[in-house]
């Protein structure tokens, strides 16, 4: 009774049934053609230093901290590392077993890009 085909399943994310004006709305996704550099920067500074110390190297997580100066692994990862991962600026050598004995990370294009600036 719950799942009858006289009820209309609506949802803030989800339309099974969209209504007229829904359909009306135009596309405002547009892809850009080219990034523009200031997108390239990462806004905070402490991914910016790590940027700078990985450079064109493949480093472990002791030695980045060493590199940057930080001496606390747990900072260091929630402040350093995670953003830098999750805003495409370093990646894992292994990205398939993120906890491989000879983990090391290294830097991405945009990374790249941001070294080269």
């Amino acid at each position: 009774m719950l799942l009858g085909d006289e009820w209309e399943l609506r949802n803030r994310y989800l339309h099974i049934h969209p209504t007229e004006e829904w359909m009306a709305q135009p596309n405002l996704s547009v892809t850009p053609t080219s990034t523009p550099t200031s997108l390239l920067l990462p806004l905070n500074e402490n991914v910016k230093r790590l940027v700078m110390a990985i450079g064109t190297k493949q480093m472990s997580v002791k030695e980045m901290m060493s590199e940057v100066g930080h001496k606390d692994r747990k900072n260091f990862i929630e402040y350093s590392l995670n953003p830098a991962i999750s805003e495409g600026y370093v990646r894992l050598l292994y990205p398939q077993s993120p906890r491989h004995p000879r983990q090391k990370y290294l830097l991405t294009e945009k990374g790249l890009e941001v070294l080269k600036q």
